[in-house]
């Protein structure tokens, strides 16, 4: 969250929180950080975090992930109405993944790891979420 001692102002900070819901590509994501490190000073640690769950949930729409849970072993992916835009793309990067990934009974996918820190998972499941976006995308035509 952005700390009281960042953004003062309380409706400053509610009108803030506002504009980080109507995001909806990374260029308004960087503006975005760009303007709170011109209006307020350097990023604090929670803004950084805000901003990196901001991210993740902009490449969760373009993957249509529905639910992402992560935790110290791992994260379990949850895809809107079971679908991916494209399965085969998904079937072999899971395969590539060898022991470090499966699909459950349920339709939900499981990557496994290590990741102890918050800022691990954070890390990792960014990681996990660019490479279903550009698996998600169109093949490009040799």
């Amino acid at each position: 969250m952005i700390p009281e001692d960042y953004v003062a102002d309380l409706p400053v900070r509610l009108a803030l929180y506002r504009r980080l819901a109507e995001i909806d590509n990374d260029r308004d994501i960087e503006a975005f950080a760009a303007e709170l490190v011109d209006r307020f000073g350097p990023l604090p640690r929670e803004v950084e975090h805000l901003i990196e769950v901001v991210e993740i949930k902009l490449m969760c729409r373009q993957a249509n992930v529905e639910k992402i849970e992560t935790g110290p072993k791992g994260a379990v992916i949850s895809f809107r109405d079971n679908t991916f835009a494209n399965p085969d793309r998904l079937i072999a990067y899971i395969r590539e993944q060898g022991q470090a990934a499966r699909v459950r009974p349920d339709m939900k996918v499981v990557f496994f790891d290590d990741w102890e820190k918050p800022e691990e998972r954070l890390r990792g499941t960014a990681a996990i979420l660019r490479n279903l976006v550009t698996l998600a995308q169109p093949a490009k035509a040799a």
